[in-house]
């Protein structure tokens, strides 16, 4: 049974790998099941077994670059002194993570238009619960003002995701991410607590 088990984790494993490299050179139209599942060394089989289908595939890529960008984002925002300060560098490096080309091209472009809207993915309610626990805090410490968490939460998060998805779409990338950056580090800053 456990090696059986470990099997199917295994093959998991190697379809997101192949999967990832695939959606990264190709996009998701481009990528041919029965390419990524000869690079991973399975069958289609195998694919629908553990993914139901090529969207299912994406879905999990989608999830595991996601997840891999919040963790990386909050690594960043963690070298912060200062709470409110962690929370503008993790935004600032989810935004700038829409430079990369694998994220640009499966989490921002390809992911939202198969699997729809990005807010509603699994990942991205990880980090609005995050977001929301940390502005609990900022709020009970009194360094943000009185808000419901919950909408601050998601008004802070979708406007990281909506400049990181306005970046990806762009012409000119380099050009706007700075201004993205800029804008939602002054959105976010209207929630300090300003002692008059």
């Amino acid at each position: 049974m456990n090696k059986r088990i470990q099997n199917m984790a295994d093959n998991r494993a190697k379809l997101i790998t192949a999967a990832r490299k695939a959606f990264a050179e190709k996009g998701y139209t481009g990528a041919s099941m029965d390419d990524l599942t000869a690079d991973a060394g399975l069958t289609r089989g195998a694919l629908y077994h553990n993914f139901g289908d090529k969207r299912g595939l994406l879905a999990a890529v989608v999830e595991q670059i996601d997840s891999d960008m919040a963790m990386r984002a909050h690594a960043i925002g963690a070298k912060e002194q200062d709470e409110f300060q962690a929370l503008l560098a993790e935004g600032a490096a989810y935004i700038r993570m829409a430079l990369e080309p694998e994220v640009q091209r499966i989490v921002l472009l390809d992911g939202p238009a198969v699997l729809g809207d990005p807010s509603q993915w699994p990942s991205q309610s990880s980090c609005l619960q995050a977001t929301r626990i940390t502005i609990e805090r900022l709020i009970a410490q009194g360094v943000i003002k009185t808000v419901d968490a919950e909408a601050a939460a998601r008004l802070l998060s979708g406007a990281a995701l909506n400049a990181a998805l306005w970046i990806a779409a762009s012409p000119n990338p380099q050009d706007v991410m700075p201004k993205a950056i800029e804008a939602f580090k002054l959105l976010a800053s209207g929630l300090l607590k300003h002692d008059s």
